[in-house]
């Protein structure tokens, strides 16, 4: 490895040259107490900026290996120091002057949720850190002794503060570590006490407004209602009383602005841990919870929805149902069974942003419109079998209907943003008010599992799932273990290069040529490149947009980075048609936790733009994806 002494005089020797010289300082430089890659230069003073990693090693940074034992608490830490890193670089950020993005120093930027991300890898060699720098330059001449300082002055004070235990690191991130220790402690307690969520006394669930994750300030700190109480003993804080969601039907409801849904908000975003100050660190969901809504022009494919839409005019078939531009009511029956097939335990859904005609048909409008002429079962009527028959929960605010009090377990009343218990109150109400609406639910089955998003065409769609069932059990028993195997299928032969792989046209990620975005697959007769776009709330993979938009708990935009390396990876090995839904997000799965979320990356270089979603994200992407 070369010495940081050989970086700065080849950056003396290059100045006032043209700036594609830059191009030979890229590689690894030795700084005594930590290494500095120079993973990608910039092709002008104007293009993206260039990446750079620093590395130190355990010995060196000196952390207890306590901090980052276990997963929960690796994420956390890796969390905190992007964090830390990100306010250090900040007070140097354009400190280096010159044209375009000269002297630009920038690294991810977390909102409260503490995610997996590249930024930053705690691994068996050290800790990493991942970030962009804007390689100085006037016009496009290089002005490299303003990269020197980046690199020699500004860069060693950062890397001192963060990466090295001091005494204020190693307090700080012990106590990052206590909470993250609580936040699992409580998500175990969730399984053992049958809850779907906890939200802890004095939480802060209100945010300063619509477009703003911070706390509002003076706002009404939650209370639990006594009858709803849950006392858990944590690890490190102790004591800890809040309200738990028990497992069944739970209704929220409450007049307008009464904080129904700012209640719903906060339990939808409980799949995450939260960091210290938020407000909502102890407001904890079962982690496979997914929000359900209404979402006309959606695309469906293959999709048993017979559940919930059956009997349809044109005698379409509902038990492989596909669509490029579903109504609401079909985007959310399909949703309900998607959810269900990628494992989620609980459904969150808010009356506001839900097809009515697919939430609850009242008693006179099912007197004028008889059962055999209307194809929706509503959701009230299968609400209790997707608890009784697949374990599926659901939390639901509602404020105009009156109808889902028969079916619920629990009643949560919002007023002026605190919760009562009505429940029994309401049970009363009901046996003054009439007959359960509920009583007379058709029956109905579970979907059959393998569906794949590109089925064979012109085959009995009954005959289709059977096939598919036994496609999926003889794929597994083929594949190995999730299709790694020798490069005829899943992720294809790796040859060193990266964790991407060598494809040969049989399997695997496809052969990277550095061209950041894209993928190159050999073998299939032509030379393959796929582009991937991210916008704020779509991605784009080749020509087909994925639009995201009302995926609600996707909150991040390198959460929507990685599902576009994710789709990129599906279409160059034609996944969609090889395997199920379900086999192609445990091979996605399997690969990012034994290689690491950047192995699904195609650039040359290594990836620090990508962020972890959940599995019910990355099953919703692919759901979504038209091509």
């Amino acid at each position: 490895m070369k010495s940081s002494e050989d970086l700065r005089r080849l950056l003396e020797s290059i100045d006032r040259k043209s700036y594609p010289a830059y191009k030979s300082a890229q590689g690894a430089y030795d700084f005594g107490s930590y290494t500095l890659s120079i993973d990608h230069v910039q092709g002008d003073p104007f293009a993206s900026p260039s990446k750079v990693s620093i590395t130190v090693s355990h010995a060196k940074a000196g952390f207890p290996a306590a901090f980052f034992d276990q997963p929960w608490k690796k994420t956390a830490f890796e969390d905190d120091l992007v964090r830390q890193f990100g306010r250090e670089i900040a007070q140097f950020n354009f400190k280096a002057k010159g044209s375009g993005k000269s002297g630009l120093l920038a690294i991810s930027t977390p909102g409260p949720e503490i995610l997996s991300r590249t930024a930053c890898e705690c691994g068996k060699n050290g800790i990493s850190v991942r970030f962009q720098v804007g390689f100085p330059a006037f016009g496009r001449t290089i002005n490299s002794g303003e990269l020197i300082r980046i690199l020699f002055d500004f860069l060693p004070r950062c890397v001192r503060n963060v990466l090295f235990a001091s005494p204020q690191n190693k307090k700080r991130l012990q106590e990052v570590a206590n909470l993250a220790e609580d936040q699992q402690f409580i998500r175990q307690e969730l399984d053992r006490l049958g809850l779907v969520s906890f939200v802890a006394d004095g939480a802060i669930l209100a945010r300063e407004s619509g477009i703003s994750s911070r706390p509002m300030k003076n706002c009404v700190p939650f209370r639990s209602p006594e009858s709803l109480k849950v006392t858990l003993d944590l690890p490190h804080k102790g004591k800890l009383s809040g309200m738990g969601i028990r497992r069944g039907i739970t209704l929220i409801v409450g007049g307008g602005y009464h904080g129904k849904s700012t209640l719903l908000k906060a339990l939808e975003l409980g799949v995450y841990n939260h960091i210290a100050g938020d407000g909502r660190e102890y407001v904890i969901t079962d982690d496979t919870a997914l929000k359900l809504r209404a979402e006309d022009g959606r695309s469906i494919n293959n999709v048993d929805i017979s559940m919930f839409i059956n009997d349809l005019p044109n005698k379409k078939d509902t038990r492989s149902f596909s669509t490029p531009d579903a109504s609401g009511s079909t985007s959310q029956a399909a949703a309900v069974v998607e959810g269900w097939e990628s494992g989620s335990r609980a459904f969150l859904i808010d009356e506001d942003t839900s097809a009515t005609n697919f939430m609850v048909r009242d008693e006179l409008m099912q007197q004028v419109i008889s059962r055999d002429k209307e194809p929706i079962t509503p959701f009230i009527e299968r609400a209790r079998s997707l608890f009784t028959e697949a374990g599926i929960s659901t939390v639901m605010v509602a404020g105009s209907s009156g109808a889902y009090f028969y079916i619920a377990d629990t009643i949560i009343q919002m007023d002026c943003y605190r919760p009562f218990d009505i429940t029994e109150k309401v049970r009363k109400a009901c046996a003054e008010f009439g007959a359960d609406p509920t009583l007379h639910s058709p029956e109905f089955s579970l979907p059959a599992e393998g569906r794949k998003l590109r089925p064979s065409n012109g085959t009995d769609s009954r005959k289709r799932a059977d096939e598919r069932a036994e496609e999926c059990a003889e794929e597994s028993a083929g594949l190995g273990r999730y299709g790694i195997t020798d490069g005829h299928g899943g992720y294809g032969k790796d040859d060193g290069r990266g964790g991407h792989g060598k494809d040969d046209g049989r399997g695997g990620y496809g052969k990277d040529r550095g061209r950041g975005g894209h993928g190159r697959a050999e073998g299939r007769g032509r030379d393959e490149r796929i582009k991937t776009k991210v916008h704020k709330d779509s991605l784009q993979v080749g020509r087909e947009e994925v639009d995201l938009r009302f995926v609600e708990q996707l909150i991040h935009t390198e959460q929507t980075a990685a599902l576009a390396q994710m789709v990129r990876c599906c279409v160059a090995q034609d996944l969609f048609s090889r395997y199920t839904v379900r086999q192609i997000v445990d091979v996605l799965w399997e690969q990012i936790n034994r290689k690491g979320l950047p192995s699904i990356d195609s650039a040359s270089y290594p990836a620090m733009g990508l962020c972890m979603p959940r599995r019910q994200e990355i099953f919703a992407c692919l759901n979504r994806f038209r091509g």
